[in-house]
């Protein structure tokens, strides 16, 4: 293949290869040979050569190449519309530029003004929507509990989730050449209708963790208690001296049913600000088991088989290193650091407990 056609874009030489040229010239190589040495086009030894021999000198001439449309101070102001509406495409921002300057300027001259600028198209952080009350009382709850040391090891933390039988988290890739686009082997199929799935109940303890239920279908107050409960939650809190009970603020977990029920059985619950999921270490549990349900290779076909899958008990050894929480604890990590740190209304957990609380479900 032309050395033209494997590289289609040549960078610029730089003054060793120039001098490279030179030399081998001055020693009798002929255009050619002095091409294959120094792995560029006869044509560019040659205008390097005419150069040197014309004008005694291998730089280039100031100013030459194309010339920017834009100055810095358009750039600038570039980068203020772009900062402005940072969700805006790259052809967006063109046809703003447009309209207010009335130079013509295509989308990739945007995109590499704004990468010479710093500012790189990435992925958003999704978030939950917050109001200012929201927020302040997540603030509020993180300064209380912002000298928990010990105490997080007292606390039960509990939530629901939902496993689909597909599902696509955004994290997988093709590897694909240009133009394979429509290729079968680089498309993912997408389920449109109702997608079946297995909605499960766990909660997990600084040293134990809980079976892992199936609730199937709707979670009401009394399947709540009849179901989760009474044959697990409780057995578990009372198995453990001086246990915390955490919940989010669903509907089910919220009912006056609920509450007389908690009352009754002498449950201390742990006060949770509203619309925090974030903020509970189960979340990365799920997280764990979504992971390890999308690498399985074997395809799952229903429901029943997604629950087997994602079961625990169908594995005796999967919660034996739980036991490792202690010489976790009495190595490197010697609480569960879980202080919550707000940062914009969120509360991040420190990584010493997001790691601990990751090995509840390996």
């Amino acid at each position: 293949m032309p050395r033209r056609r494997k590289r289609a874009r040549f960078e610029q030489l730089t003054e060793f290869e120039r001098g490279r040229i030179i030399g081998l010239r001055e020693a009798g190589l002929s255009y050619r040979a002095v091409a294959s040495r120094v792995q560029r086009n006869s044509s560019t030894v040659m205008r390097v050569w005419k150069q040197w021999t014309d004008e005694c000198r291998t730089t280039r001439k100031s100013g030459s190449g194309p010339r920017n449309v834009t100055s810095a101070r358009d750039d600038r102001h570039l980068v203020r519309m772009a900062r402005t509406d940072r969700t805006a495409s790259s052809r967006q921002l063109a046809a703003l530029w447009s309209i207010a300057t009335g130079v013509s300027l295509c989308a990739s001259s945007i995109r590499r003004r704004l990468l010479q600028c710093g500012l790189r198209a990435r992925t958003p952080l999704y978030r939950i929507p917050l109001t200012h009350d929201h927020r302040r009382l997540r603030l509020q709850w993180a300064n209380q509990h912002r000298d928990w040391r010990a105490d997080w090891q007292h606390v039960v933390f509990s939530d629901e989730s939902r496993f689909n039988l597909w599902y696509h988290d955004g994290r997988i890739r093709v590897r694909r050449y240009a133009g394979e686009r429509h290729l079968p082997e680089c498309i993912i199929e997408r389920h449109s209708g109702r997608t079946p799935g297995v909605m499960v109940w766990g909660a997990i303890a600084y040293h134990r963790r809980s079976q892992l239920l199936r609730i199937v279908g709707n979670l009401n107050s009394n399947r709540y208690i009849r179901e989760v409960l009474q044959p697990e939650a409780v057995p578990f809190l009372q198995s453990l001296p001086g246990a915390v009970f955490q919940q989010d603020n669903a509907r089910p977990h919220t009912a006056r049913i609920v509450k007389s029920f908690f009352a009754a059985q002498q449950v201390q619950l742990l006060h949770w600000p509203a619309c925090s999921p974030d903020m509970s270490p189960i979340e990365h549990v799920w997280d764990v088991i979504g992971r390890r349900l999308a690498r399985d290779p074997r395809p799952v076909a229903s429901a029943d088989e997604l629950w087997n899958n994602s079961s625990p008990q169908k594995e005796p050894d999967r919660g034996t290193n739980l036991h490792g929480f202690r010489g976790l604890a009495k190595g490197k990590v010697t609480r569960v650091n879980f202080h919550p740190v707000p940062v914009c209304g969120y509360v991040v957990p420190k990584k010493p407990a997001d790691a601990l609380f990751r090995l509840a479900f390996e």
